[in-house]
């Protein structure tokens, strides 16, 4: 199964506070392990939200909000795409994280990602002969 395991935004990353040199290596060997052990497929860093938009539709409409955004709790700051056997895996996995936010409280959301098979017969062979076309096209490294 594949899982995002998402790491929340707290007041210290919200005001661009970097990680300084001993977070950045222990989180560099802790990448290092999980691509070893065939979990990682996708990690990065986000920077604040005073720098993101976010696009909200209501309505039939679209209008465009400018970060810095409120709710720090609900911010992330960071991501990765794992694949393992089971939420138990990825629990075990974060469980070995270094502190991602240290001297501040952190937290570490995991969430499943869909699968094909998880929407049932809606998605149909059509779309599925698409999503795979898309997926191959992914893969391909560009400019090829």
């Amino acid at each position: 199964m594949r899982v995002m395991v998402l790491i929340k935004a707290t007041k210290n990353s919200e005001a661009g506070v970097m990680p300084g040199e001993k977070l950045l290596a222990d989180m560099g060997n802790f990448n290092e392990e999980l691509v070893k052990a065939g979990i990682m497929l996708a990690g990065e860093g986000l920077h604040p939200s005073r720098k993101g938009k976010r696009v909200r539709f209501s309505g039939g409409k679209k209008s465009v909000l400018d970060g810095p955004f409120a709710e720090t709790k609900e911010l992330l700051a960071g991501y990765w795409v794992w694949q393992v056997k089971s939420m138990e895996e990825a629990v075990e996995w974060v469980r070995r994280c270094p502190d991602p936010m240290p001297g501040e409280d952190a937290e570490i959301e995991i969430r499943p990602i869909f699968e094909a098979e998880d929407f049932g017969a809606e998605f149909t062979p059509e779309l599925r002969a698409q999503e795979d076309r898309l997926r191959a096209e992914l893969e391909r490294p560009r400019g090829s």
